[in-house]
Order: structure tokens, then C-alpha cells, then sequence
């Protein structure tokens, strides 16, 4: 069970993890989601930042200087999140991490870019880089890159005509939708039903039925981990045979973990995924399954990716200089073959998107299995 923090307790808890640091040290502070809905996402991705924090320091740091790692629990709620990056800048770090939850990520953003503290965050949501602040970055692909992807698999590939569709009714759903929905449309995909739920919603008994009398061919679910499972395992009770999509959570480690084998036969998009053709990143599932005694999901490697740029950056500028940081991973391309820590080559835009390759894949006896690699949308990343 994950702890929930008030936050008297959280800025006590920040304060005995943050001792004063030496000239020689490289503050960086993770602002994730440690307990409430977010909480599967958020141990993931702290695990990924201390494993690559532990790596790096183990080689000798960043230009010489060794990682602390401070963690603050935003308890997914976004209210919290603000008070909890506004307490990180208080404390001057070079770089924060996270939030995860897009919702958390929307509301940190103006604080860090007002504070010029580059943020690299978790979130998905298509509005979080169209906002023009310039100290935001992704560690994952946007709804906006993921999207398209994913509806041209469906119309091409799988040809669907009709779907149920289920998202979650906050940013990460509603941004999401907000994509998906045009590109269905452009697809002559036509969209049955289009059923709104609740973060941190425990009954979908009423949702399954309402896909099982829709029509649709097959459904397209977008909502989070937990409830993700909750929804499998209620269609899985009504005899569902409709085929199952989503895009990155649907088809999570964490999802098939929790809906056993009501997770079995859903297909979907992934920006990242522990089972890639890449053996890097098999590496690091390896690693992190060793350290932790659990498997990571694409949260886990986030994390890790996300220290792993601070390091590549500040190595190619050769300073610690949070404007020249940000100055420069805007645009940057950075190459696994160069810095191998960041597992994936990947490419930044002005906004702080990122394009890279990604994958499509199928839960086969439990495992997601890949299916499908597919480019980056502009082309290889030199």
C-alpha cells in the first residue's frame, strides 16, 4: 500500500531526504505521483530516476559531480502537485522530473518556466507543449504523435469501421480525445459510443454493458492503470469477443499484472515498452527487475530516460547553466550510440516534444508481446 502524505508531513519528509548540498552536487527533485490513482505510474518512474541516478554516480556523475535525488509525492491530485513543484523550486534544484498525470504536469508548468528551472515531465497530453513555455520537455511521445499512429493501424491494418469508446474524463483523456476523435473521423471510422468515466473509478459494470449493446465492432479504451483493469475484467465476466485497443496504458505491464488474463488479446500503440527490440532497453528491464523484484513499465523507463538527459545535456553544453540546458535540448538529437543511458534515439522539437520510434504490440499469455515497430514520424534521428 502506498503511504499518503499531508503535506506538513511531505515538506518533512523533503527536508531530511534534501540535506544541504555541497558545491560539487547536482540537485535534481521527482515531483511524481507516490500515492492515490497515479501511484503504479509514479513508484515506476522513481525507481527508473534512482536507478539511473545510482548508475551515474557510480561512474563518477554528471562533469565530475555526484546526483542527489530528492522524491516529493504530489498524491495525484493536482492541487497538491502546484504546492509540491512550487516547494521544489523553493529549494533551487538544477533540474525537476515529473509530474506524470498530464492534469499534475498542466498546472506545474507556468511555476518552472516563470522560475527558468528546466521541468522533463511524464505527462501525454497533447495541450502541455502547445502552451509556449520553454523550460517543459517530454520523456514520451505526445497524443499528438501517438494518436495518428494508432487510428492508422485500426483502419489500415485491423479494419475497424466502428468503435465503443472509453476515456477518462480529465486532461489525459480529454486532450486524448481530442486527437483520436478527428483522426477516427478522417478514417471514416465512425464512433458507436462515447463513454466518459471517472479517475479513480471502481465499478464499470454499467460501462461494460454499454459497450457489449453498442454495436461497435471493437472498442478503443483511454483511461488509467487501475482502471484500465477494473473494465477488462468486467467485459471479460459478459463474454466480450469484441477486439480490444489502446494507446500505452491498455496494453501496460501494470494493466496485465492486475487483470491477469482479461488483459489477454488487447492490442495497442506504445511510445515505450520493457519488451522493445532494442537491446538496451531489454538491458534496463533487466536491471530494474533485478533491483526492485518487479517488472518496470513504460513509467520506469521514463524516469530513467529523463535523469539520463540531464546528464547527456549538461555533458554536450559542459556546464551546469539551466538556460543554456534548455536552450539546447530544444532541438537536440541525441543518439543511443552516443549516450546509451538515454536507450532510445530520440529527438526534441522547439516545444519540447519528441519523436522516436514506437511499437505496436498484443498481450499474449501476460506478456506484451511487439508486433510492429514503427518510425519516427520525421525520419531517423542522426
Amino acid at each position: 500500500m502506498f503511504r499518503r502524505f499531508t503535506l506538513a508531513a511531505l515538506g518533512s519528509v523533503a527536508l531530511a531526504a534534501a540535506p544541504a548540498l555541497a558545491a560539487d552536487e547536482v540537485k535534481i527533485i521527482d515531483t511524481a505521483e507516490l500515492s492515490g490513482p497515479g501511484a503504479p505510474s509514479g513508484l515506476n518512474f522513481q525507481k527508473g530516476a534512482d536507478l539511473a541516478v545510482q548508475e551515474i554516480n557510480a561512474a563518477g556523475g554528471i562533469l565530475g559531480r555526484k546526483i542527489v535525488i530528492t522524491h516529493l509525492d504530489n498524491q495525484s491530485n493536482a492541487g497538491v502537485a502546484k504546492t509540491v513543484v512550487a516547494k521544489a523550486i523553493d529549494e533551487d534544484p538544477y533540474v525537476i522530473i515529473g509530474p506524470i498525470y498530464s492534469g499534475d504536469v498542466m498546472v506545474t508548468m507556468a511555476g518552472v518556466d516563470q522560475a527558468g528551472i528546466p521541468q522533463i515531465m511524464g505527462g501525454e497530453a497533447a495541450p502541455l507543449t502547445a502552451q509556449g513555455y520553454h523550460y517543459t520537455f517530454r520523456t514520451s511521445l505526445s497524443q499528438s504523435a501517438a494518436m495518428p499512429k494508432l487510428a492508422a493501424y485500426l483502419a489500415n491494418d485491423v479494419k475497424v469501421k466502428s468503435l465503443a469508446v472509453v476515456y477518462v474524463n480529465n486532461d489525459y483523456g480529454k486532450g486524448g480525445m481530442g486527437v483520436m476523435l478527428p483522426e477516427l473521423e478522417k478514417r471514416g471510422i465512425k464512433v458507436l459510443a462515447n463513454i466518459s468515466t471517472e479517475q479513480g473509478q471502481l465499478d464499470f459494470s454499467s460501462v461494460a454493458v454499454t459497450i457489449e449493446k453498442s454495436g461497435a465492432e471493437a472498442v478503443f479504451i483511454y483511461i488509467n492503470e487501475e482502471e484500465s483493469a477494473r473494465l477488462l475484467t468486467e467485459l471479460k465476466k459478459l463474454g466480450n469477443k469484441k477486439p480490444l485497443f489502446g494507446e500505452t496504458v491498455l496494453i501496460s505491464n501494470k494493466v496485465i499484472q492486475l487483470a491477469g488474463d482479461a488483459a489477454n488479446g488487447a492490442k495497442g500503440h506504445v511510445g515505450l515498452s520493457a519488451d522493445a527490440p532494442n537491446p538496451l532497453i531489454r538491458e534496463f528491464a533487466a536491471k530494474f527487475k533485478k533491483a526492485y523484484g518487479f517488472d518496470t513499465d513504460h513509467n520506469g523507463i521514463k524516469g530513467y530516460f529523463a535523469v539520463y538527459v540531464v546528464k547527456a545535456i549538461t555533458e554536450k553544453i559542459g556546464k551546469f547553466d539551466r538556460k543554456l540546458f534548455a536552450e539546447t535540448l530544444r532541438h537536440a538529437s541525441l543518439t543511443a550510440k552516443e549516450y546509451p543511458g538515454i536507450l532510445i534515439d530520440t529527438r526534441y522539437s522547439e516545444n519540447g516534444d519528441l519523436d522516436r520510434e514506437s511499437f505496436l504490440v498484443e498481450v499474449k499469455d501476460g506478456k506484451q508481446v511487439v508486433t510492429q515497430v514503427l518510425p519516427p514520424v520525421n525520419g531517423p534521428i542522426k
